[in-house]
């Protein structure tokens, strides 16, 4: 499973544990990845994995050993988790104007510029040529500090704005290919509307609830990577990212209060003062 297990186990604690300092006992975390096929074996080598990459920490009590997240990881998780929650919520109209950042790196740079792709690939920029990226979004001043952090001189930021006509040969919103995208939204859609009709009959509970509100979480969370979040303005007509978001949304919260219950059903069992303590979070709280 490579670093599954690691991956659930941090979404997991994010979910219902996050921002609590007290530990959870280890055989509790084991058997929340029991819920996700993960064999004793792994949940126990993902639990050391993280502790030694500074992400758990932990602590015992005779020979119990309990986990919880590092203030550093609680923290970064819980700014993830607000981005995925959030994205596919912002509809305002667009000014008309575009960022360029446009630089040349040399080719013995390559880890640098490795660097300023990722970085401006984030803030929303994509490549209209190889050293000229756009975006209709204002991240001027977040471009320039990307050039500053990683030493490129030879970069250019400025505001503009275009009047892009059917007889450019590159306009700006020639930079990305929305078609990829769209399939993957409308794929989304129909993947989970099965899901989301027996949800809303009230037909998931217990282990089901928990792995299937965290897979539409992470399904879900792959999108503000994907999605440049261009302005409604210039997307194609009948854009599916608020249909996704709204299957999402009302999956992730229609199965928090049986995902919730059985997280606390299996704190019980070992640690009934914690059970009360799990986190019940919605995309709206």
């Amino acid at each position: 499973m490579g670093a599954q297990p690691q991956h659930l186990l941090t979404t997991l604690l994010g979910d219902y544990w996050a921002g609590r300092r007290e530990h959870v006992p280890s055989v509790v975390l084991v058997s929340l990845l029991a819920d996700f096929d993960v064999s004793t074996v792994g949940a126990r080598a993902a639990l050391s994995r993280l502790s030694r990459r500074g992400l758990l920490e932990s602590s015992r009590i005779g020979r119990n050993t309990y986990y919880g997240l590092t203030a550093e990881a609680s923290a970064a998780i819980l700014a993830s988790a607000n981005r995925i929650f959030t994205f596919g919520l912002r509809h305002d109209p667009w000014d008309g104007r575009w960022t360029v950042a446009a630089f040349s790196i040399p080719e013995d740079q390559r880890d640098v510029r490795h660097a300023v792709r990722a970085r401006l690939r984030w803030l929303g920029f994509a490549p209209l040529y190889d050293g000229m990226w756009v975006t209709p979004r204002s991240a001027g001043e977040a471009a320039r500090r990307v050039f500053a952090e990683l030493g490129v001189i030879a970069s250019t930021v400025l505001i503009t704005t275009s009047e892009a006509r059917r007889s450019d040969p590159r306009p700006p919103m020639a930079a990305w290919d929305l078609t990829e995208l769209q399939r993957t939204y409308e794929e989304f859609v129909r993947t989970y509307t099965p899901l989301l009709e027996r949800v809303r009959h009230g037909e998931v509970c217990g282990a089901e609830a928990l792995a299937a509100r965290t897979a539409v979480m992470e399904s879900w969370g792959r999108f503000p990577s994907l999605d440049p979040d261009l302005p409604i303005d210039l997307l194609p007509g009948r854009w599916p990212r608020r249909e996704a978001r709204t299957v999402f949304a009302e999956i992730y919260d229609g199965l928090a209060v049986p995902a919730v219950a059985r997280v606390r059903e299996l704190l019980a069992e070992v640690s009934p003062e914690l059970a009360d303590l799990v986190r019940l979070r919605t995309t709206v709280s």
